[in-house]
């Protein structure tokens, strides 16, 4: 397959174009059905004559290309529309009749807030445009079909026209300033620049970048969502229900959408930035399950760090024995920090009720022990009869990577076994330390 993007080194194209590379290299090996031959990137910069090699060697094409902030408002219809005028016309001239996919807004409604912007008519113009495009190839089928019974040959005729009214997107590579609200409060935040916000309450509907990438690949594959609009509101077209059904002109099924969507209110998506920000000096990592607005909008807030933010200090608790650092703090599933002792230092000699540990050492030899403080327990019995509990022991080495539980109600240490090197541990606890309730207590092993 060869493949055109238009606007390739826009915030859309460049991250497209990234993973397209990343397939044809076979480096994204989640699409083994998928051979790419060739990626033509066309932009501001490119010629005409370029355009026109590609319009005539192409298999499918994303027309990413569009104006977001002209000097004058003239240039939204010209850059929009002009331009969609000059893709298609090329492709006809080559009678090129490959997949057409269009990045449109939802700002194309032309309802509501949007009611009367220049930029949704521009679009607007653009999705009308690729409507007749698709509408000319389906009266020449008909025509076709009326004339032959191969109708395999006529249906050849359709090309496969792709819009998306994208909502605000947001993610890497984002020109912050410009025209996302996510990726200036993402930029200045971190770089500790002011910004504004005028009303807290106004909720955005957002589209995370690999989120669209990967409904992109979908469009490669055939196997794009379809749907129709009601205001900005859409509404699914169930996979296979298309048929006959399908309007070229606007109706059911004539508009594609990307099925993975977040709404945020602009306090809401502020104050979790400012909660990133803060990381360095709390060590709590916000909450950020599996595919929610968090997790995605953390990673977009870090891929705008400056250089003097990429790496920021640790606190090390230090004495003769050696150090003590947390690392990472949780909401909900406690920290994890990094324990060095020197050579024959013994750590630990201590036990929680219901705290519990994970102790991984990744580089030395030590001895972990642990002994049972409830000693009437049948399982813990010593083996020589005597009422003491038995002294558990494990023997460690950075050699053989493995994690000892420290279980509640077991006093327990760690012991570095050798006489020049330090023993490093990476200790998971299941709670944040409080000083106001440390469920910890001396008692040697």
């Amino acid at each position: 397959m060869k493949i055109l993007i238009t606007g390739a080194k826009g915030f859309v194209g460049r991250n497209l174009c990234a993973t397209l590379h990343n397939i044809q290299d076979g480096k994204d090996r989640r699409f083994p059905e998928l051979t790419i031959d060739a990626i033509y990137e066309y932009d501001i910069d490119s010629t005409p004559e370029e355009l026109d090699n590609y319009c005539r060697d192409c298999n499918f094409v994303f027309n990413l290309a569009g104006v977001n902030r002209p000097k004058d408002q003239s240039e939204f219809m010209q850059g929009n529309f002009g331009f969609a005028s000059t893709l298609l016309d090329t492709l006809k001239k080559h009678g090129n009749r490959c997949p057409v996919m269009l990045s449109s807004s939802q700002q194309a409604s032309l309802t509501g807030r949007f009611g009367n912007s220049e930029y949704g008519r521009s679009k607007k113009a653009g999705e009308d445009l690729f409507f007749r495009y698709e509408q000319e190839f389906l009266q020449a089928k008909h025509e076709e079909s009326a004339k032959s019974a191969q109708s395999a040959e006529s249906a050849a005729l359709t090309p496969r026209v792709l819009i998306y009214r994208f909502p605000n997107l947001f993610g890497k590579w984002c020109r912050p300033n410009y025209n996302s609200a996510v990726a200036t409060f993402c930029h200045n935040i971190a770089h500790d620049l002011p910004i504004t916000v005028n009303d807290p309450s106004v909720e955005l509907e957002l589209l995370y970048i690999d989120d669209l990438v990967d409904e992109m690949i979908a469009c490669l594959q055939g196997k794009e969502h379809r749907c129709e609009f009601d205001g900005l509101e859409v509404i699914p077209i169930p996979s296979g229900g298309l048929g006959a059904s399908h309007s070229p002109l606007g109706g059911l099924g004539a508009f594609c959408y990307c099925p993975t969507t977040h709404k945020a209110t602009l306090g809401e998506i502020v104050d979790l930035i400012h909660q990133f920000a803060e990381q360095p000096k709390t060590l709590m990592i916000p909450e950020i399950p599996a595919n929610s607005f968090a997790k995605k909008l953390y990673s977009t807030y870090l891929s705008y760090l400056p250089k003097e933010k990429v790496a920021f200090p640790l606190k090390m608790n230090v004495d003769e024995r050696g150090s003590f650092t947390e690392l990472v703090h949780t909401l909900n599933a406690g920290q994890v920090s990094i324990n060095i002792s020197k050579p024959g230092i013994t750590k630990g000699q201590h036990w929680h009720h219901t705290k519990f540990e994970q102790f991984i050492v990744v580089k030395g030899h030590g001895l972990i022990q642990m002994r049972n403080m409830n000693p009437s327990s049948d399982s813990q019995r010593s083996p020589s009869g005597g009422s003491g509990a038995e002294v558990i022991e494990f023997e460690v080495s950075g050699d053989k990577i493995e994690a000892v539980h420290m279980l509640p109600g077991y006093t327990h240490n760690i012991i570095n076994l050798s006489d020049t090197e330090d023993l490093v541990t990476v200790m998971y606890c299941n709670e944040i330390f409080d000083p106001n309730h440390p469920d910890t207590f001396y008692e040697p092993v």
